[in-house]
């Protein structure tokens, strides 16, 4: 029996220090494929936060591999475990629109007037994010700002591959409008909001709605460093923050493959710029173009990039890329021109910067009234960290008081 105890320790002790092997290897590959610049805001929050990142998944990549649970479920099981208690000024509900979980924060406090309403789509690369991952932030919202906030469960990809996000999006959009009495909210004062793919989100929506004269027109869109397009990723931004955490470039382009296709087969194609045909992109070149980038955001070692062309079969996987729908950027001029007044956050050191520049352009080239707000000193998900304890960001709170 004795003997029998030894060899299980011994097992479990080698076992361990595997496991432990395993997680420093990819902690320290990744380590060696990432770069925090100088003038990312406290660095060193940023790293732990990135190598607590790099652990769950690389334990959940283990956990796949040896038949427990996929990498996906156990990121989404982990991300979703802490959940706020009870907020003294706020009503919180969880109800379904159209088949959509959705969940309200309603102000306590009376007010005179109807309130604001909020429709919030959260991030997450259209794969993770959750009712969960953004609850603080949702609270903070419709605390600050005395508006009711409805932050949307829409379906995750690869499960659910476009255009289910957008739909769910959109179909608790229009609930939300047509019943508006139930929930105190002025019907001249609805606004889209997300981050990152839920600024994607609501980008389409807010586009869709543009032309429903049925239906109540948004006041406003909230765009906090969304993903708009996927024709050209070697854009100055994605060349300079290419390694920089908390997205790079290749996983700005595997999310949105896995949102496309519920697979990334052709992320290399993406990558290169060879998924597109030449024609097309050349169409596409007078609103996703490196020229509409303002100089100053190129001086951080831009390379222009040579236009490849893509084979027939490579473009009908990823074709529809050039629906708006997917990529807002791509809209026509006279959807743009019937845009409400929009809000857009951009970071400095984040892939997504020019994509939000460019959309800046186009509203703006189109009358569209634009606040714009810039992080000089932001990442990409600096937002979602405005109020994690120790591992909080000044940059992100300030970010989340101008949206406010």
């Amino acid at each position: 029996m004795a003997v029998v105890y030894t060899l299980l320790v011994l097992f479990l002790a080698v076992f361990v220090a595997g496991f432990i092997l395993l997680v420093m290897g990819a902690i320290n590959f990744d380590f060696s494929n990432s770069e925090i610049p100088p003038g990312v805001n406290q660095p060193v929050k940023l790293r732990i936060i990135h190598i607590i990142l790099i652990s769950r998944a690389v334990v959940g990549k283990i956990l796949e591999n040896i038949g427990i649970c996929s990498q996906v479920s156990f990121v989404r099981y982990m991300q979703d475990r802490k959940t706020p208690g009870v907020d003294l000024k706020l009503f919180i509900k969880d109800l379904l629109f159209e088949k959509v979980p959705v969940r309200i924060y309603q102000p306590k406090v009376p007010s005179a007037c109807q309130r604001r309403g909020v429709m919030f789509f959260h991030g997450g690369g259209w794969v993770f994010g959750s009712l969960e991952t953004h609850e603080k932030l949702c609270r903070s919202i419709a605390r600050e700002s005395e508006s009711v906030v409805v932050s949307v469960g829409y379906r995750l990809a690869p499960e659910h591959k476009y255009p289910a996000a957008y739909e769910d999006c959109l179909n608790a959009t229009i609930h939300f409008m047509k019943n508006i009495e139930h929930y105190g909210v002025d019907p001249a004062r609805i606004i889209v909001c997300g981050d990152s793919a839920g600024g994607n989100l609501a980008a389409a929506v807010s586009q869709t709605l543009a032309g429903r004269s049925d239906l109540p027109k948004l006041r406003a869109q909230i765009l906090i460093y969304p993903g708009l397009q996927a024709l050209d990723f070697n854009l100055p931004s994605y060349q300079q923050n290419r390694g920089v955490p908390l997205l790079f470039r290749e996983r700005a382009a595997f999310y949105i493959l896995q949102y496309l296709n519920g697979n990334a087969s052709n992320l290399e194609d993406v990558l290169e710029g060879s998924h597109i045909p030449i024609d097309i992109k050349l169409n596409y070149r007078k609103w996703v173009s490196p020229d509409n980038i303002p100089e100053k955001f190129k001086v951080r070692g831009y390379k222009p990039h040579v236009l490849l062309d893509s084979t027939t079969e490579v473009y009908e996987t990823v074709k529809r890329f050039c629906e708006p729908n997917l990529c807002p950027l791509l809209a026509e001029d006279a959807i743009v021109q019937q845009l409400p007044e929009s809000f857009i956050l951009t970071c400095e050191y984040d892939v997504l910067r020019d994509d939000g520049l460019l959309y800046k352009k186009r509203l703006e080239d189109n009358g569209v009234r634009v606040t714009w707000f810039h992080l000089e000193d932001g990442f990409h998900g600096i937002i979602n960290s405005f109020n994690t304890d120790w591992l909080s960001f000044s940059s992100g709170k300030r970010g989340l008081d101008n949206i406010v």
